[in-house]
């Protein structure tokens, strides 16, 4: 079909209503909804300007009630309040003569509690998504789900109400209306569950209702529109089949469209491997001419940028075309279209207000990485496809990672029938976060660490061996390559701080790890990030002073912290608090933890563990620098001669060094609690314990710079921590305790104050007949804690319906822990601890049901003792000399934290400090 007649060609809905031509704008999240879910001016202007010329603009999903909203800044429509917003929504995009479709929906068990006010999320049966730390819903009752219909319906009225020609009805990407019809999460057996014929009856309910309230109001060619994802990868899933069954039943209720949920067009089954026939192809030879289905214009989706594009999607068998990033990217994108435009996804850094784009969709991760910063030049690559090889465990497998000049523009697995569906998943979503982030440096998948560390690898490999190549066709020595300004020694959150505030300093930057990850121990932390006098605390009105900050630490240390440092540490915490946020890692809600007076420490605003939250935050950051990172790559020697440092002697995961040629260096390795001999050595006492630490942890870092003269202090002031799960090592977060939860002897008695310094509750525990002890809390420190939620994920937790319940779970005598419960929630009621004299996280009285408890003892967490620096982070040498031209920070340094590290203050010092070194180490590499 030719373009141009495409472009102009009408099609005519079963239900009358005409489009005036085959392109609309896609329904894409944009986040960008107030706190209730009510509409902002700029989100007007931002349909408005990109309703220009297309047939339809579909606006984003919008939830039906309070329960419902799957994702921060979702648009509502769960009550009359909305209306006049969403009609100013409809109104800009009719103004531009496009019909405007609204998206409803419900997350169901896709919604996270933190959404909803800590409520459990609700679906058709009590069954958690497939994926790790996944929230076990509240199942719906028949009752409640006659009532969620009729929600559906409201919203129908009210999308009429607001001047919209139509409505999708959203059944695809896992949300409510799709759960009810999988077999995965719906594993009712009533009449809304059972075989595939009653699992289609929710979303015909919701149909049903939609042509009742078109009907009623008299709207005979409202558009009703349904939205489907064809398979699902759990098992039991939903398979093609299956969703052609369901397809046909509605349209025999009568639909105006059905609309492909996929990330291309032109995608084949997510399921059947070797099948690769997109699925659009299957689904038209699957239409007998007679159903009622054949009569449905089917829209498709993904990957519509080009004229070639619309050409081949259409003539694959799609009556309409959605398009997404191009309508972000480009306002007037028919208009570039019909002029014969070729048009790429890329946006300067500078444009978004004159794209009219809302700041929380430009910061959104899709829309951020094809953001470009005119300044920043990455690394050159020769185009091509590159193969590598994937092992991890026992998966063994050939990827293709295509390159263009200066990106990646595809990851493809070599057909392999092998390979599991779980698998399978995992390599499209990681595959999605590299193209995404145009690098290998992204989140791993939860639930799936080891393969994804192995498939980022694999492709960072294709990337090394591209960049060499493009060096050999230029004419350019590959070693050329490797002259660096600074070189950073460990990718924690120290070694990342350094390393991003070093390039924004002008320095030419590497990152070297000698573990497959990035990460470091930082992954690890849970609690927060301490601060005093923070402009967070302020907005809460905590009043907090430095002084007091820096005698609390200096108590909790035993008197034994370098007072220089400390110094350093407690002035420079707010600014990194700061920095951190510019950066776009927001730590803005604030707990307490052991051994402080003043609610200081600065976690997520979802409350959820600082530490992923943090190394995620610093990743994107490396990744928008195209800060090099080399992994599996151990420095096994710093060059340095006559007071200089000329590089660093690397060795990689296939055992070949080299030099990288430097300035200056960074050493953030981190401290050396996974190195058994190294603990036992300083303090024998400690043989058998647990640590909590990764296993790169073993203080390489130390032994790097003793090799050259540096000094090291406290060397045997080794933490132990109290609450860590010992089967696993885990370490169950101070937050928990900071947020009011109590610990308990296996008789169910408190025996210390819960928020005393991590060194004197561990004494208590290990002073107990068991040493171990229980974490009691209930369901209000539960609901403030979403770190709570990963460890009932893994199985940490027990929970009882009530006190009772628990304590004979547990083996304790329910009477007694009622009573240490009642005596406890009396000092909380009056602020007062009458057994251990607690002053802090007196939080609410811990009695509402359901209540919890994680067994927990003891386990090796932090090394106070290291590397000696001065107050700018420079290493000294046993004279107390600096070494020129080195720096280090975190944990791998001594004398900030004394013998005893407060909870919180190792976040803070990994970052102050990092940016610190960064700072330095920059300046000083302009003057030689």
């Amino acid at each position: 079909m030719d373009l141009n007649n495409v472009l102009n060609t009408a099609l005519c809905f079963p239900k009358g209503r005409t489009i005036k031509n085959r392109l609309l704008m896609a329904p894409m999240t944009t986040c960008s909804g107030f706190y209730d879910g009510s509409v902002p001016q700029d989100l007007v202007e931002y349909y408005g300007k990109r309703a220009q010329g297309l047939g339809a603009v579909i606006v984003e999903c919008c939830f039906i009630e309070p329960l419902g909203p799957a994702f921060p800044g979702a648009l509502g429509i769960d009550s009359d309040k909305k209306i006049p917003g969403l009609a100013r929504i409809a109104n800009a995009i009719k103004q531009q003569g496009a019909l405007a479709i609204l998206q409803i929906y419900h997350g169901g068990r896709m919604v996270e509690p933190e959404l909803i006010g800590g409520k459990t999320p609700v679906a058709p049966s009590a069954v958690a998504a497939a994926r790790e730390g996944a929230t076990t819903p509240r199942e719906l009752s028949s009752q409640e789900i006659e009532v969620l219909i009729t929600k559906f319906g409201d919203a129908v009225n009210r999308a009429i109400k607001a001047g919209f020609d139509g409505v999708e009805i959203h059944g695809a990407n896992t949300y409510l209306i799709q759960q009810f019809f999988s077999p995965h999460s719906n594993r009712r057996q009533d009449h809304w569950g059972g075989d595939r014929e009653k699992r289609s009856r929710f979303p015909l309910a919701v149909l049903n209702i939609a042509h009742q309230m078109a009907e009623r109001a008299e709207a005979n060619d409202f558009i009703i529109g349904y939205r489907f994802s064809p398979e699902e990868m759990e098992k039991p899933g939903i398979t093609f089949e299956d969703s052609l069954y369901l397809l046909e039943k509605l349209a025999q209720r009568g639909l105006d469209y059905v609309h492909f949920s996929v990330g291309h067009w032109s995608r084949s089954s997510i399921i059947d491997l070797a099948d690769h026939t997109p699925l659009i192809t299957r689904y038209r030879q699957a239409l007998s001419p007679s159903s009622s289905l054949a009569k449905v214009p089917v829209i498709g989706v993904g990957g519509i940028v080009n004229r070639s594009d619309v050409d081949q999607a259409l003539a694959a068998g799609y009556d309409l075309l959605a398009v997404g990033k191009a309508c972000i990217v480009y306002p007037d994108w028919w208009q570039r279209l019909h002029s014969g435009e070729s048009l790429t996804l890329e946006m300067e850094s500078t444009q978004r207000e004159a794209l009219s784009i809302p700041e929380p969709l430009w910061y959104f991760s899709l829309v951020d990485a094809m953001i470009r910063d005119v300044q920043n030049v990455g690394k050159k690559f020769k185009a091509g496809v590159y193969h590598e090889k994937v092992e991890a465990e026992a998966l063994k497998l050939i990827i293709d990672v295509q390159l263009d000049t200066d990106r990646i523009t595809d990851i493809r697995l070599q057909p392999d029938s092998s390979l599991d569906v779980d698998f399978t998943q995992t390599f499209e979503q990681l595959r999605s976060r590299m193209l995404v982030a145009n690098s290998p440096y992204v989140d791993a998948i939860a639930g799936a660490t080891t393969q994804s560390e192995a498939l980022k690898k694999a492709v960072s490999r294709a990337l090394s061996t591209s960049t060499k190549h493009w060096a050999e066709d230029c004419g350019v020595d590959p070693a050329s390559l490797e002259h660096y300004d600074v070189i950073v020694i460990g990718s924690g959150g120290a070694g990342l701080a350094a390393a991003i505030n070093a390039h924004d300093l002008g320095a030419k930057v590497v990152v070297v790890e000698r573990m497959p990850t990035i990460g470091g121990n930082t992954l690890k932390a849970s609690v927060g990030m301490n601060a005093a006098q923070t402009r967070y605390q302020r907005e809460k009105g905590i009043q907090d002073s430095k002084a007091c900050f820096y005698e609390e630490t200096l108590k909790g240390g035993k008197f034994k912290n370098n007072p220089d440092l400390l110094q350093q540490f407690v002035e420079r915490a707010p600014d990194a608090i700061d920095w951190l946020a510019k950066q776009e890692i927001v730590l803005s809600d604030i707990t307490i933890t052991g051994g402080m007076s003043i609610d200081r420490t600065h976690r997520p605003a979802d409350r959820s563990a600082v530490g992923g939250f943090l190394i995620s935050g610093l990743v994107k950051n490396l990744t928008q620098r195209h800060i090099e990172v080399l992994l599996d790559t151990k420095a096994d020697k710093i060059e340095y001669q006559q007071g200089k440092v000329s590089g660093v002697k690397v060795i990689d995961e296939y055992g070949e060094s080299r030099i990288l040629h430097t300035k200056a260096v960074i050493v953030a390795t981190g401290g050396f609690s996974a190195n058994t001999k190294m603990v036992e050595h300083y303090r024998p006492e400690l043989t058998g314990f647990v640590t909590t630490n990764h296993k790169g942890a073993t203080g390489s870092g130390i032994t790097l710079l003793q090799n050259l003269g540096a000094a090291t202090v406290d060397m045997a002031e080794i933490q132990i921590h109290p609450t860590v799960e010992q089967k696993s090592a885990y370490l169950i977060s101070e937050s928990i305790r900071g947020g009011g939860a109590i610990l308990v002897s296996q008789a169910g008695v408190r025996f210390c104050n819960e928020m005393e310094t991590r060194d004197k509750v561990s004494a208590q525990i290990i002073g107990l007949a068991e040493k171990s002890a229980w974490i009691i809390f209930d369901e209000q420190v539960r609901s403030q804690n979403k770190a709570a939620e990963e460890y009932l994920a893994k199985g940490f937790v027990v929970q009882g319906e009530s006190v009772d319940d628990l304590a004979t779970q547990i083996g304790m005598d329910p009477s007694v822990l009622t009573q240490t419960l009642e005596t406890f929630n009396q000092g909380v009621r009056q602020q007062q601890d009458p057994l251990f004299g607690r002053t802090t996280a007196l939080r609410h009285p811990l009695d509402k049901g359901p209540f919890y408890a994680i067994k927990i003892a003891p386990g090796v967490h932090h090394t106070m003792g290291g590397i000696a620096i001065s107050t700018q982070a420079q290493v000294l040498d046993t004279h107390n000399h600096p070494l020129t031209g080195i720096w280090a920070a975190g944990e791998v340094v001594g004398g900030i934290h004394g013998a005893n590290r407060i909870g919180g203050n190792a976040v803070a010092d990994i970052i102050i400090f990092g940016l610190l070194a960064g700072e330095q180490a920059a300046n000083w590499v302009k003057t030689v």
